[in-house]
Order: C-alpha cells, then sequence, then structure tokens
C-alpha cells in the first residue's frame, strides 16, 4: 500500500441547526470512478443537510482537488479505502458509509475488513467484477473509456459516453459541469475490480447495508445491482427512469429520498 495522503478534498453540508440530542449519524459519500466529490455537491449534500444529517463528500486520491495524482499510476483499491478511512477518522462521529460504483467497491473492503457503523452501495460493481461488464459495454465504450485524456476530451466522444452516465433528461447545466470534473482513473483500481478484490463476505454480517441502481443504468446494470444485493443478503431497491449517474439526474430525489428512507 501507498502512505497515507493528507491532502484530502472534503466537500461538505451541515445542518443549518444543530440539535445535540439529534441521533441522526453523520453521512460520508465515496464518488465513483473518472470523477470527484462535486458530484455529490448540488443535489445530495444540501438535500440530505436540511433534513439534520451532517453531509460529507471526498474526493479519493488523485481525484479533484486531493492530492495523489503522480502515484495514480499504482494507486489500488486499499489505497482509496484508506483515504475513506482517513477522513472518515477526522468526523466528530462514526459515518454512515455511502458509495457509488467504484466507491461502492471501496465501501465494500471496508465492510469486509473494517468495523463499519452502516454502508449503502449505490450502482455498485458486481461480485462478479469489471469483466463481465467489459464484455458487455467494450464494443462502445470501454475501449474508447481506455484511451481518455480528459486534456483532450472532443464533443465526439463524450457523446458517444453520455448516454453510458446520463438520461437524456440531464440538465445540460449540470451535464457541462460534469465533464469539467472528468479525470483519468487508476489503471491499478481498474485492475483491482477486475480480479474483483472487493468481493469479501463481510466479517460483520450484522452491518446494516442498503443496496440501490437505476432500472435505466447501463453501467451498473439492475441484474447487476440485484447480484451485490444477494451477495450480501440484502434486498435491492431499483428506480426507475434514471441512469448510472443518480445524484445528478433532475428526477435524483427519487434515490436521495430511498437512502432516507432507509
Amino acid at each position: 500500500m501507498l502512505p497515507v495522503e493528507p491532502n484530502l478534498e472534503v466537500r461538505s453540508c451541515l445542518p443549518a441547526r444543530t440539535n445535540g440530542n439529534s441521533r441522526k449519524p453523520p453521512l460520508l459519500f465515496v464518488h465513483g470512478g473518472y470523477c470527484d466529490a462535486w458530484c455529490w455537491a448540488p443535489h445530495f449534500l444540501p438535500w440530505f443537510a436540511a433534513r439534520g444529517y451532517a453531509a460529507y463528500a471526498l474526493s479519493l486520491r488523485g481525484h479533484g482537488a486531493s492530492g495523489g495524482r503522480d502515484t495514480m499510476f499504482v494507486t489500488g483499491l486499499d489505497d482509496f479505502a484508506a483515504d475513506v478511512e482517513h477522513v472518515a477518522a477526522r468526523l466528530p462521529e462514526t459515518p454512515v458509509l455511502i458509495g457509488h460504483s467504484m466507491g461502492a467497491a471501496v465501501i465494500e473492503r471496508l465492510v469486509a475488513t473494517r468495523p463499519v457503523r452502516a454502508a449503502a452501495l449505490l450502482s455498485p460493481v458486481p461480485p462478479a467484477g469489471l469483466l463481465p461488464m467489459a464484455a458487455r459495454l467494450a464494443a462502445e465504450y470501454l475501449l474508447r473509456l481506455s484511451q481518455f485524456d480528459p486534456a483532450r476530451l472532443t464533443a465526439h466522444v463524450f457523446e458517444v459516453l453520455r448516454p453510458f452516465y446520463f438520461s437524456a433528461d440531464v440538465a445540460p447545466e449540470i451535464l457541462a459541469e460534469a465533464t469539467a470534473h472528468l479525470c483519468a482513473e487508476s489503471p491499478r483500481v481498474l485492475l483491482d475490480l477486475s480480479l474483483r478484490l472487493h468481493w469479501q463476505l463481510p466479517e460483520r454480517r450484522g452491518v446494516p447495508l442498503f443496496v440501490l441502481g437505476a432500472e435505466g443504468d447501463r453501467i451498473a446494470s439492475a441484474d447487476d445491482v440485484r447480484a451485490t444485493a444477494r451477495h450480501h443478503g440484502a434486498e435491492a431497491t431499483i428506480v426507475p427512469g434514471l441512469a448510472h449517474m443518480l445524484m445528478l439526474e433532475r428526477q435524483w430525489e427519487k434515490p436521495a429520498r430511498e437512502l432516507a428512507r432507509w
């Protein structure tokens, strides 16, 4: 493993009023691949803060404003898990961990190996890993993504990638901002996910776990999400009308309400 990365970007939204008797735990959101903590900022962080939750989101090393770009090539899944642990330890109370896509795999590693208060997996990488997903998507998606250089993003390449991440209903301003936050991903982490390193039966089966996916997700399909839920002995919640980046869709409140209900 790499040394601890001390420079990690953390975005936060805190409740306007704090109640010393509140039983609501803090929430720590973990983004997926090729993006950063910004994806939680437009909707999820303020929405949960308005409901009394201290809401935080980190950019994993090499993403967003976090350090670690110089070692991105050799950064592994366990290094990302260490980032989450590092930020969680600095919060005033143990948080509920909420991960999306690759971020869900990071949290699964923690569930399997560390004491975790509770965890939510949104659009998770399935137990079979990335390879079956790659077989399904390679012809039109992963080949382009493997050659992805955010410094030379063309309108044509992005138009090819967009339907995998967003529905046709996504707001233009959100799409433009999301484009600005695209970044390269660690090839070591992609290998870890292909080898299913996130797929370990939790040592503590009593950890409260929530699994959610989107009916229109072409990356983590509804069947993929159900497979993750079965692996953890949980029930999958599938919301209609959204794509992979469900926290940025116009109907983002659907998954937010399901998560809050849990």
